[in-house]
């Protein structure tokens, strides 16, 4: 039932609205009386021409002022009666409305400015990079005058976290391109009655290419990304800079000890993958071809010279300590924010892998004569 505190809406006259009652929010909360209200005032909206006259509401808040301004097509009717105390809110509501919100502006940086910018972010990468790869070789030369400052202990622990840890995953990993890499070269030598060069196959595509560069691909995604994690969070933390405070430095402290571990662990990583893939191809020749483990295991010397061992085991050396280098460099680029965290390690994971297969590709054009 209406009564005097209800909104209402009179046509007293032909094109003349007498608005009444309290427009204030708590009395739009009956959702039928909202709705009424609501009907009314959408097909009054479509009448121009309307006198309105807003004497009659006896309470008036923002709300209900919104309400019919809506209506009104967010502008004052031509004809429009209001108290005094009523005109601030549709003023307000009217300076709202004229209020624009600018637009962004055009980036005018042209093709040859964006290359620019890029080009300057790259030398300013390898800049900071090759600083960094300077320290270094301070610090080993003086580890190597001075052994006992050497930090042992840290060393250490980053090649059980960094090598044993991870023998898991390579040899998993090891297994299954060994499988897979002597099914399919199996299919194709059965055609050709060439059963017995699935040795030589497996042999160097295992022990030169794939063991390496699988093993550094595994160690830059789980170690690298590590490394990248941790130097974040320790400036997040601002501990590296209270390393700086307390005179410790970052090389032979953080740096160091990663980059000499990895150097260490990487070839290991490489022996126990490229065994690994082995054993995968042997036992995967055995059940398609019937080649017996003993003559794979005999012949395997035979047909693989050892220059390329050690290839694939100085590989592990180069591509260790690239790993370490690059996944350091992005973590002391990180600035004090998640954000930038989580870019710099993807960022570090992404450019340690395309920096390991640069090095592969020269490794392949420098020792193209040797081994075979």
């Amino acid at each position: 039932m209406l009564n005097a505190e209800t909104p209402q809406l009179h046509e007293t006259q032909p094109d003349s609205i007498t608005v009444s009652g309290c427009w204030q929010v708590h009395a739009f909360v009956d959702g039928s009386l909202m709705h009424d209200i609501s009907h009314e005032l959408t097909r009054l909206s479509q009448r121009s021409h309307l006198q309105w006259n807003l004497s009659g509401i006896s309470s008036l808040d923002h709300i209900g002022a919104q309400i019919l301004w809506n209506c009104w097509g967010k502008q004052k009717p031509a004809h429009l009666i209001l108290l005094p105390a009523q005109e601030a809110f549709f003023n307000r509501l009217a300076a709202a409305n004229s209020l624009t919100i600018p637009k962004p502006k055009k980036n005018r940086l042209t093709s040859v400015m964006q290359l620019g910018m890029v080009v300057l972010g790259f030398l300013a990468h390898l800049f900071s990079f090759t600083a960094l790869l300077g320290q270094l070789m301070l610090d080993l030369i003086q580890v190597l005058r001075h052994p006992g400052r050497a930090p042992w202990k840290e060393i250490s622990a980053n090649i059980y976290q960094m090598g044993f840890r991870a023998l898991g995953v390579t040899a998993l990993v090891g297994i299954l391109i060994g499988v897979v890499l002597s099914y399919l070269s199996a299919q194709q030598l059965r055609t050709f009655g060439g059963d017995i060069y699935i040795v030589n196959i497996l042999g160097m595509s295992v022990i030169r290419e794939l063991g390496p560069m699988l093993a550094a691909i595994l160690v830059a995604g789980r170690s690298g990304s590590s490394i990248t994690a941790q130097l974040g969070v320790m400036r997040v933390t601002e501990e590296l800079d209270a390393m700086l405070v307390m005179g410790i430095p970052h090389g032979l402290r953080l740096i160091f000890p990663k980059v000499i571990a990895l150097a260490i662990a990487m070839p290991l990583i490489v022996i126990w993958t490229d065994a690994m893939a082995l054993i995968g191809g042997m036992f995967s020749a055995n059940i398609i071809l019937g080649m017996s483990p003993h003559f794979f295991i005999q012949k395997l010397p035979e047909v693989i010279a050892i220059s390329n061992y050690y290839i694939g085991l100085g590989k592990g050396v180069v591509f260790g300590a690239a790993i370490a280098l690059v996944a350091c460099h992005f973590g002391l680029l990180i600035k004090p924010n998640t954000e930038s965290l989580g870019q710099g390690t993807t960022t570090s994971v992404v450019s340690a892998i395309t920096v390991v297969i640069i090095l592969d590709a020269i490794f392949a054009i420098v020792f193209s004569r040797v081994g075979y």
